[in-house]
């Protein structure tokens, strides 16, 4: 991980170098020049990979997951751009708009993209075993076989499992279902020196807190062993965990999702212009898949059905039809070939779907139509798969929080695998999303779900 850190700091300062060069010529300015420019631009060198370590950006844990990382670059960018357009007014330095105006946004960019691809590599590397740190998770059975279980299966977090460290009458159980090294609460520093450990993971469960995540705490201290505490607090993550100090004890703040405010309406309102420019740009698209799925089956162009959108109240969702007209009678003759596990009806090769159709639902064109719900305001460009009424009223407590947002054209469950996902997982992902939605996320998501269609991963 310190030579991943030394590549990026590398990169980013080549990036203010070419940036600043690139102003240089421009301008028609030597570096030798001996003016303003040809010293602000050498300057941008320095700065850059400077403000990108004050705001946190080369920090370990931010790399591989979330959108922090990205969020700290922005920061990053923009003390640039604020620092640099403060001084040139108050020393009256004169610097080139297009240093201030193109040079530094167009570095931001350039590094928010080189992030992406950087990460990418690290996610590679990941499966493969590599950048990762080994961990011991400690705690009651349940929790653990849970905690390992997520860590397992995202393995671009870059925690290795190597052992677990549970209560005695847990160890048969966490031993065989996970087929890791098992120790007791007591085995843990041991274990970690026997299987070469870096990291120690304790799980919320009365058996590891206050006194003994204290003690812990100390032994550890002097080995160079990091120690996380997972809050057991499920799908709730980053921007809304807080430590708060009251009066020498530490508390975790979790702020409150927020459903509504002025994100609500930059969403809504970003919505309905991508849906726009969207529309017209695709129109040719759109009339060519309307033709083709007109001329090769009967019925209408479009499908109509009704989901369930915000706050339980339905609307009528269109998609290019990719089935024949009576699918939905042919539906019972077919259930014995369902594959779901969950409230859905999936099939690798449902004989109802048509050729054109097929072909639609791989590269996800059938759903096209629907950034005419994006417009209406009925759906999001981002957001929670929107389902069928007969799942909502099968729905529980828990399930139901997915329609506290909008249902999305495109969510965490298109660029997770679609239709490959079990239920548990799809219901996972979404209530990930509404619990933790933020600008970022969204703007993350449909970058990477052109990278999902283009997969083609899950369609079917």
């Amino acid at each position: 991980m310190r030579s991943y850190t030394v590549s990026l700091v590398l990169a980013e300062s080549l990036l203010a170098a070419v940036a600043g060069a690139v102003v240089l010529l421009r301008t028609g300015q030597s570096l030798f020049a001996g003016t303003v420019l040809s010293w602000a631009a050498p300057a941008v060198v320095v700065a850059w990979p400077v403000l990108l370590g004050a705001t946190g950006a080369y920090s370990e844990r931010v790399y591989g997951t979330g959108s922090d990382e990205y969020r700290r670059v922005g920061r990053a960018g923009f003390l640039l751009l604020a620092g640099a357009s403060f001084l040139s007014y108050v020393a009256a330095l004169d610097l080139s708009r297009a240093l201030v105006v193109v040079a530094i946004p167009a570095l931001t960019g350039a590094t928010l993209l080189g992030r992406y691809a950087a990460r990418s590599r690290l996610h590679r590397l990941r499966a493969q075993g590599r950048c990762t740190k080994r961990v011991v998770v400690v705690g009651r059975g349940g929790a653990v076989l849970e905690l390992v279980s997520r860590l397992q299966r995202e393995q671009h977090a870059g925690l290795d499992v190597v052992a677990t460290a549970v209560t005695p009458i847990d160890r048969t159980c966490v031993g065989e279902r996970t087929g890791l090294p098992v120790g007791g609460l007591d085995d843990v520093l041991a274990l970690a020196a026997e299987h070469g450990a870096d990291t120690i993971a304790v799980t919320s469960a009365s058996e590891t807190a206050a006194q003994y995540l204290r003690q812990l705490s100390w032994q550890l201290e002097g080995s160079g062993i990091e120690l996380l505490v997972a809050p057991g607090l499920i799908e709730v993550a980053g921007p809304r965990l807080h430590i708060r100090p009251f009066e020498g004890l530490p508390l975790l703040s979790v702020e409150q999702p927020s459903f509504e405010g002025w994100r609500r309406l930059v969403k809504g309102a970003v919505d309905r212009l991508a849906a726009t420019v969207a529309i017209v740009l695709l129109a040719p698209v759109l009339l060519v898949i309307a033709a083709a799925v007109g001329l090769t089956s009967s019925g209408p162009v479009l499908f109509r059905q009704e989901r369930v959108g915000l706050g339980g109240r339905t609307f009528t969702m269109l998609k290019f039809r990719s089935m024949v007209v009576d699918a939905d009678r042919r539906l019972d003759a077919l259930r014995a070939e369902n594959i779901s596990d969950g409230l859905l009806f999936k099939m690798r090769t449902d004989p109802r779907v048509t050729p054109v159709g097929r072909l639609l639902r791989r590269l996800s064109l059938d759903e096209l139509p629907q950034l005419l719900n994006v417009l209406g305001g009925s759906m999001s460009l981002v957001g929670p798969r929107p389902p069928l009424p007969d799942e909502v009223l099968r729905y529980d407590t828990s399930v139901s929080r997915r329609l506290l947002v909008k249902p999305g054209l495109t969510g965490l469950w298109q660029i997770s695998g679609r239709s490959d996902l079990s239920w548990e997982e799809s219901v996972r992902l979404d209530l990930r999303y509404v619990e933790n939605w933020s600008l970022t996320l969204d703007v993350l998501i449909l970058w990477k779900t052109g990278r999902a269609v283009l997969s083609r991963s899950g369609a079917y």
